[in-house]
């Protein structure tokens, strides 16, 4: 007796057809996916969250954004990003969705670090020299003034800042009195230094200050044109 070659399944058949077309269809879902969760209503925006923000206010964020009623978290969100980008104060922002109804903002701002004088009276800039929309009476904020926008003394202050954020908080103004020289006032002394003048060679200052204040000593001015020295000129 002949034994018989075993048939093929026609099931298999289809269930490997079946999960092919699935792996195809799951590989391609970043494309097809979104558009189609875009038109339903569940997924719609109904929230926004703000992080990172200190100087810039939600509502100008909000406004910025110009979400409708029809806005789905599964938009594409980089026209949103680019929207936001453009709003003085932000250096960086990413758009990320909390599904099913919330889209999270995370702004990275720009830091003040000093008062300048503008048209509509001090104005706060960052390291770059970009003025900020920074509203004093919204938001306390204590920063040295300039004479004017001066891009290497905001520089230095924001070099101090990130080195020494104690020195900065005390240091009240920064100015160049001639081309060869930039004063600070600290704690109302005078600093004097090359306009070459590094944030770890102004932090040279504390351990003198601390040595003349062991010794009830008070200091009118500290020099620090010449090579590691620094000179201290008495009250």
């Amino acid at each position: 007796m002949t034994a018989r070659a075993p048939q093929p399944d026609p099931r298999r058949k289809w269930r490997v057809a079946a999960a092919l077309a699935a792996m195809i269809a799951m590989f391609l879902a970043p494309w097809w996916s979104p558009p189609l969760l875009a038109r339903l209503a569940f997924f719609r925006v109904r929230r926004v969250e703000v992080n990172g923000t200190h100087y810039i206010q939600a509502d100008d964020i909000y406004r910025r954004l110009r979400l409708d009623s029809a806005a789905s978290v599964w938009d594409d969100t980089r026209p949103l990003e680019r929207r936001l980008a453009s709003l003085a104060g932000v250096r960086a922002v990413t758009i990320s969705r909390k599904l099913p109804g919330t889209l999270v903002v995370q702004v990275s701002e720009r830091q003040p670090v000093a008062f300048v004088p503008s048209a509509s009276g001090l104005q706060a800039a960052d390291a770059d020299g970009q003025l900020l929309p920074l509203d004093p009476s919204r938001v306390a904020v204590d920063l040295p003034v300039l004479e004017r926008l001066d891009t290497a003394l905001v520089k230095l202050l924001a070099d101090v800042r990130a080195s020494s954020p104690s020195l900065f908080d005390r240091i009240s103004a920064a100015r160049r009195p001639s081309p060869g020289e930039i004063t600070l006032a600290v704690n109302g002394v005078i600093v004097r230094a090359k306009p070459i003048v590094t944030a770890s060679r102004l932090s040279d200052i504390i351990p003198v200050e601390q040595d003349l204040a062991r010794r009830g000593a008070h200091p009118a001015e500290l020099d620090l044109r010449y090579r590691d020295q620094v000179i201290a000129r008495l009250q």
